[in-house]
């Protein structure tokens, strides 16, 4: 019998907890309201809380598509190692008060906000500015959800400086762009595990074309170790999976401490370079001065 998927297990587990029998229906809630237990527990003693037989655990474990109990106690550990957060989420308040939505997506924004501040590495971020702010061209990589954002993000923000820059959020185009990057340019990386394969190899080509490679990622992650300049990206625990993860706030900041030192770095140029950008757009009614250009 082949073992289920971890992801299937869990679907199983919870199809019984619904619709098995009286005996499974006890061991499929005991399993998924206490997986480290199901997982560690003697047979005898996972039996004995669900007030089952050990013969009815064994046909249980069958029932799920496990061979036995030592395949349905792996499959467990499985789903622990790669996702127990996400298939087994922290529940989350069902009470009227929509504030408590605003608290906690609020207080985990100040909280990844603060824990940059407080560790943020100035040195680092600032030779990552200033490599950008003098480099003849900039790439900006970026893979999955929020690194994908920062560098979209990034080429916002330092085309109004007028740095020519581009993003690439495709992993063949990463490696296209940064195989033609040469001394004079520059490329900046975001990933929160830095184990994203074509960012490692994009700052791999760039760095042996010669151009400046700037990292925000992961410390001791193979992509820092490609980069010439790493900046450090905490990424906050969050059980709260239904919530978008606060790291988009750090990674934001890190960002726009990066982009700020670029822009002070260009100085009177980046200025004229911003009114520019301001004045392209009177025609659309941009009449209030402290707009922001573009946003």
């Amino acid at each position: 019998m082949q073992e289920p998927r971890p992801i299937e297990l869990v679907a199983r587990l919870r199809a019984l907890s619904r619709e098995g029998s009286r005996a499974e229906r006890r061991l499929a809630e005991q399993a998924l309201a206490d997986i480290s237990f199901a997982t560690l527990a003697p047979i005898k003693e996972f039996a004995e809380r669900a007030d089952v037989s050990e013969p009815t655990v064994t046909r249980f474990c069958r029932a799920l598509g496990c061979a036995g109990v030592r395949e349905f106690k792996l499959g467990l550990a499985q789903v622990r190692a790669i996702g127990g957060l996400y298939m087994f989420p922290e529940p989350h308040a069902r009470d009227a008060d929509a504030r408590r939505i605003v608290s906690s997506v609020f207080d985990s924004a100040i909280s990844a906000l603060e824990r940059v501040r407080d560790a943020a590495d100035m040195d680092a971020i600032g030779i990552a500015g200033r490599a950008l702010a003098g480099a003849r061209q900039v790439a900006a990589f970026g893979s999955g959800g929020v690194s994908s954002l920062a560098a979209v993000e990034m080429q916002t923000r330092l085309f109004r400086y007028g740095i020519p820059v581009a993003a690439h959020i495709d992993g063949q185009m990463q490696r296209m762009a940064a195989s033609v990057l040469r001394p004079g340019d520059a490329c900046i990386a975001f990933s929160a595990s830095g184990e994203v394969a074509s960012l490692v190899d994009a700052a791999r080509l760039a760095r042996e074309g010669g151009a400046a490679v700037v990292a925000v990622t992961r410390p001791n992650s193979p992509l820092w170790a490609e980069a010439g300049t790493a900046v450090a990206f905490p990424v906050p625990a969050d059980s709260q999976v239904l919530k978008p993860t606060s790291g988009r706030y750090s990674l934001l900041m890190l960002l726009d401490l990066i982009a700020t030192v670029a822009g002070e770095t260009m100085g009177e140029a980046g200025v004229e370079n911003l009114r520019r950008v301001r004045a392209s757009l009177s025609q659309l009614d941009m009449s209030d001065p402290c707009r922001p250009i573009g946003d």
